[in-house]
């Protein structure tokens, strides 16, 4: 099978059904649909516009936006004029920005929705040209409306080939700056084409775009997959309008990730106690009634794919979904494979997984236990930093620096990250990721971090939810413990967990605990909260911090 590159799709649609809807987007309130015959000419004209204001092929061109139409099709421009697109995490630091800008030398930047989009100011070096899309924005030279305007569509695109440069993904960086993941159009026309096909997803089908196409998993699961199959596309609004922009768009196929489902979750739980809702599911007829109910509320009725990724999720928190008639799929891959890894497809679903190989994508766990990847969506290496290339790409397959196990029926389980994994003072090894995936299914618990590195035994930061923090400290206290308890009996002597520690400051992007693909910064965390944990208390295992 010889899949068409972006490009190549993008003039197969416009061929085919010209005319059809393929995006929609909201604008005060009104939804505003653009044809394929729509984007193509907007596309065509910014191409011209680019190359008018003398950007020259190969260069690179910056996207800093929140989803919306003109995010597809800036980035559908930036291809056709032979350019490179680097996306920008709308959450990013100003400092993080300008850092992204120069190590990839951008010579222009794409600017839309931000919240507080003056922050972002310091980080956009003077000789970047700033073109703005047609929403409130960072002030900028040159503005969507007059550049279209202003410039003829481009009559002879850029002709791709299936190995060139197409765009850089940064990684959002656990520790250290980011790397700039280098992806061809191969990898994008691979993963969307044999995973539309996989998941059988047609022009029938509807999205919801909402998370960073920044981000790999939104730009492969949404953008990529729409292109390739004539799916529409309804982008959010603003975070005020999530909730009745969702009900009003009801997809058919819906990604998200733990932390947002969680919230979902919460949402629902602050309208119908979870006591409440479990003796109404437990009545035949009314249980499903109220489930459906629930479904629709969320506006998550029609979805017939639902997909979890980018962090590890809470089986407690698949379990509820599923007591609602809604089966997440939970997936795994990374930047560096164009997230085409590991996926759980609707009725092949074991919880606990994150699934089988994706088609044609091989995967092997190596000898130190590290999962690694082989496939024609690989990256074609960092930028500029060949030496770190050479360590992730070694004869042919990606080194994720993911722990795992692959079962007899090809499931794949994340047991740690190879670099997690700590020592206590004990001098035993712990791997963190399937103690705090069992902390997590207290439903009291936000988010976890499990740390011990040389202290005698590990400890436990916690986030409490929302919701915990309406209740009695007490009856969180004594939940927590019990869960504590339960946990240590189940695990090694030098696994079991002195304290809990719950913390009262949300962790968050902004205080720099989080990542903008949401994953939680253990260096960060253990670095804040390393004093303070040398002076707990043994005999009171649960400590407010």
């Amino acid at each position: 099978m010889t899949e068409q590159l972006p490009l190549e799709r993008l003039a197969y649609w416009l061929e085919k059904r010209p005319d059809a809807v393929w995006l929609t987007q909201p604008v005060n309130g009104r939804w505003h649909d653009f044809t394929w015959r729509q984007v193509d000419e907007q596309a065509r004209r910014m191409a011209s516009a680019l190359q008018a204001l003398g950007c020259q092929p190969g260069e690179r061109v910056a996207l800093l936006a929140k989803n919306c139409a003109e995010w597809f099709i800036a980035d559908l421009a930036i291809m056709l004029a032979g350019l490179v697109s680097v996306p920008l995490y709308p959450l990013q630091s100003a400092e993080s920005i300008a850092y992204v800008l120069r190590h990839s030398q951008c010579k222009a930047i794409f600017l839309g929705k931000l919240d507080q989009p003056e922050a972002f100011a310091a980080g956009i070096p003077p000789e970047v040209i700033r073109i703005a899309l047609p929403y409130p924005t960072l002030a900028a030279q040159h503005d969507w409306a007059s550049l279209l305007a202003a410039h003829a569509p481009l009559q002879v695109g850029h002709r791709q080939t299936p190995d060139e440069l197409l765009s850089i993904l940064y990684t959002s960086g656990t520790t250290g700056q980011p790397k700039g993941v280098m992806l061809s159009p191969r990898a994008f026309a691979f993963a969307a084409s044999r995973s539309v096909v996989e998941m059988q997803i047609s022009e029938r089908d509807q999205y919801f775009s909402y998370l960073p196409l920044s981000h790999a998993a939104e730009r492969f699961l949404v953008q990529m997959s729409s292109l390739y199959s004539a799916g529409r596309v309804a982008f959010v609004e603003s975070l005020e309008t999530f909730a009745s922009d969702l009900k009003h768009v009801r997809p058919t196929v819906f990604f998200s990730v733990p932390r947002l489902w969680t919230r979902f979750q919460q949402g629902v739980l602050e309208q119908l106690p979870q006591a409440r809702l479990q003796r109404l599911l437990r009545i035949p007829l009314l249980g499903r009634l109220v489930a459906k109910q629930v479904r629709k509320g969320l506006g998550l009725d029609r979805a017939r794919i639902l997909i979890s990724g980018a962090a590890a999720i809470p089986r407690g928190l698949l379990d509820w979904y599923q007591g609602i008639g809604l089966t997440l799929c939970e997936g795994y891959g990374m930047t560096e494979n164009f997230a085409y890894g590991t996926f759980n497809r609707p009725g092949q679903v074991c919880f606990g997984s994150v699934g089988r190989p994706m088609p044609e994508n091989q995967v092997r766990i190596a000898t130190s236990g590290e999962i690694l990847f082989r496939s024609p969506c690989l990256m074609l290496g960092y930028y500029l930093e060949p030496e770190k290339t050479s360590q992730t790409l070694v004869d042919g397959w990606l080194h994720t620096g993911d722990k795992g196990e692959i079962d007899a029926a090809g499931y794949l389980r994340i047991t740690g990250r190879v670099k997690d994994i700590f020592k206590t003072s004990k001098g035993k090894y712990v791997a963190p990721a399937p103690i705090e995936g069992e902390i997590a299914k207290n439903l009291w618990v936000e988010q976890v971090c499990l740390m011990g590195s040389n202290l005698d035994q590990p400890l436990a930061l916690i986030e409490l939810s929302p919701v915990a923090r309406e209740q009695a400290p007490a009856r969180v206290a004594d939940d927590l413990e019990q869960t504590r308890q339960q946990l240590n009996a189940q695990l090694q002597p030098h696994e079991r967990i002195s304290h809990f520690v719950l913390v009262r400051e949300a962790w968050t992007v902004d205080n720099g605990c989080m990542t903008p693909t949401m994953k939680i910064r253990r260096n960060v965390l253990e670095a804040r909260f390393v004093d303070e944990l040398a002076k707990l208390d043994a005999a009171q295992p649960l400590h407010w911090q």
